[in-house]
């Protein structure tokens, strides 16, 4: 890697007011979601020992966001984006709330946990385009590269921490707790949007809904770097990111571990992601940035076909930093690609065809993973995915040249980048 692809320091997007407070923010809140997903899957295992359940889990969870991600970017285009992420964060902490207080009473069954995940899916089909687009908002487009790597950074760096704290606490105290935490943690994120100062911006009424999203549609079709990224994290989304639904199982099942084997394995994922989240934030550009992201997906499928023939902890770990590593890459890299070279105007439609594409599908990849382990095993349901996923990095990387050649003709980059992606 090039002086020029890594220049300029990973923190530069701190220098800026309003994204500092973000990502304060939303990092110490991203550490009580992270504690709620741990303990909310530990809790359906712990109440049904099913790995269907687990798989039905996710979907509830992530459905929604398959099915209305694309308003979320109508919302993100047409709406004050500050005000609107304000609105699901409030609705957020709300859901958990309630989570928390059926569980600490004692009432938690598995219907509530399947209605709350739905809820919460509806909330997130809204804020994640939404929040995605916001971070372009808060730095210019020369330091995108390190908010959105920051912004990765948080989010798995409290993959790291917050695993490994639900995971002390659900053996001690019980999942209730890991919940009113989460609850919490958005009083943190509301006060950090709150205080930012954001420069009011004109925006039509969202008149002609449907004319607008299909505007977005022919966009994401017709651009060869936005379709073969879509294309590629449907692939991963369906294939690859499931494998964390059934962490549990290999936890529980395979290890021996317990809740505390849980949150390491959790972790372990968490530290290779903080690792990749760093090397896009410290990019000077977005040179080169696709044969990255084809490495990148090489090193998530061989991850994966490591986790699946492992039987102890500590091949699994390191077999999980690799995954992490892979999986944050390719997002992150992915989201970067997609937000630097979009249009200001299109940027939120954009954003919500990724989320619906990163999240929305990985429902079916929940419900296909829950289905495989119960008839085929867990281990062989991730070594299915590893596999596929290291097909898929083969026909991105033969994608590439054509992606280059569009991106030199339109000249989507200044001219020392042309060479790019």
């Amino acid at each position: 890697m090039t002086s020029s692809e890594t220049g300029g320091t990973a923190w530069r997007a701190l220098r800026h007011r309003n994204f500092a407070l973000f990502f304060t923010g939303q990092g110490l809140s991203l550490c009580g979601t992270w504690m709620q997903s741990l303990a909310q899957a530990w809790l359906v295992y712990r109440l049904t020992g099913s790995p269907f359940l687990l798989g039905l889990v996710e979907f509830a969870g992530r459905a929604p966001i398959l099915a209305f991600s694309l308003v979320g970017g109508l919302l993100a285009d047409r709406w004050p984006r500050h005000r609107v992420m304000l609105a699901t964060q409030v609705l957020s902490l709300v859901q958990a709330a309630t989570l928390a207080a059926l569980t600490l009473s004692g009432h938690i069954t598995i219907e509530w946990i399947l209605a709350l995940a739905t809820l919460l899916g509806i909330i997130n089909a809204v804020d994640v385009p939404v929040r995605q687009s916001f971070v372009g908002d808060l730095v210019p487009r020369a330091d995108i590269p390190s908010a959105i790597g920051l912004n990765a950074s948080a989010f798995n760096g409290a993959r790291v921490i917050g695993p490994s704290v639900a995971g002390l606490l659900v053996v001690t105290v019980g999942e209730g707790l890991c919940f009113l935490l989460n609850a919490l943690s958005y009083l943190i994120v509301i006060g950090c949007l709150a205080a930012m100062r954001v420069r009011k911006t004109a925006r039509t009424a969202p008149a002609g809904a449907i004319r607008f999203l299909a505007e977005g549609l022919r966009y994401a079709w017709h651009t060869p770097h936005v379709r073969a990224l879509l294309a590629l994290i449907t692939v991963l989304s369906l294939a690859a990111v499931p494998y964390s639904t059934l962490l549990p199982v290999f936890a529980g099942e395979i290890l021996k571990t317990g809740a505390n084997g849980l949150g390491l394995l959790m972790a372990s994922t968490g530290v290779g992601a903080l690792a990749g989240a760093f090397q896009i934030a410290r990019r000077g550009t977005v040179r080169g940035l696709g044969s990255y992201i084809a490495g990148a997906v090489v090193l998530y499928g061989a991850g994966l076909l490591a986790l699946a023939y492992s039987t102890t902890l500590w091949i699994s770990l390191p077999a999980l930093v690799a995954v992490g590593f892979g999986m944050i890459t390719s997002l992150a890299g992915t989201n970067t690609l997609l937000q630097s070279l979009a249009p200001d105007d299109l940027r939120g439609r954009v954003m919500s065809l990724y989320a619906m594409v990163a999240l929305g599908f990985a429902t079916f990849g929940s419900l296909l993973a829950g289905a495989g382990a119960t008839y085929l095993g867990a281990p062989l349901t991730v070594a299915a995915g590893g596999l596929i996923t290291l097909a898929s990095a083969a026909f991105f990387w033969s994608a590439l040249p054509a992606i280059r050649r569009h991106v030199r003709e339109n000249r989507l980059l200044p001219p020392d980048e042309l060479a790019a992606p």
